[in-house]
């Protein structure tokens, strides 16, 4: 039996529309916050349609030398357009792109999940370090 590890897929977001985008600084000052944002489909357009779309994003943190990662937030995407009056013509769409405040005592590596309900689920990491 497979497990979790081999589902995950990965991919250069500059040619797949599924990996998610992690935008932050490449080195922070321990304690302070900075921003990091995290999207779907920065070059290449993902679908938000009732029929494909992203449910969810998740960011963790894994500390340099770590052996375990630390949630860092996890971000549900509910609205695709659906409504009683059927797919796509709902009032409301969310957009795959969410933006959180992080502060780090110590370089690591942020790690993004996305997950598509079509395409399943795709990764991306970011190296931060300290100045």
């Amino acid at each position: 039996m497979a497990d979790l590890s081999s589902s995950i897929q990965k991919g250069d977001w500059k040619k797949e529309k599924h990996t998610p985008v992690i935008e932050a600084p490449e080195g922070v000052k321990a304690g302070e916050l900075f921003d990091v944002t995290v999207s779907i489909g920065k070059e290449i357009a993902h679908p938000n349609t009732t029929e494909h779309h992203i449910s969810w994003l998740s960011l963790y943190f894994l500390p340099e030398g770590g052996k375990f990662t630390h949630q860092v937030g996890h971000f549900e995407l509910s609205a695709h357009g659906e409504s009683t009056k059927g797919p796509n013509v709902g009032p409301v769409h969310t957009h795959h792109r969410v933006g959180i405040q992080v502060k780090i005592s110590t370089p690591g590596t942020l790690q993004a999940l996305a997950f598509c309900n079509i395409h399943g689920l795709w990764e991306s990491k970011k190296e931060i370090g300290l100045i």
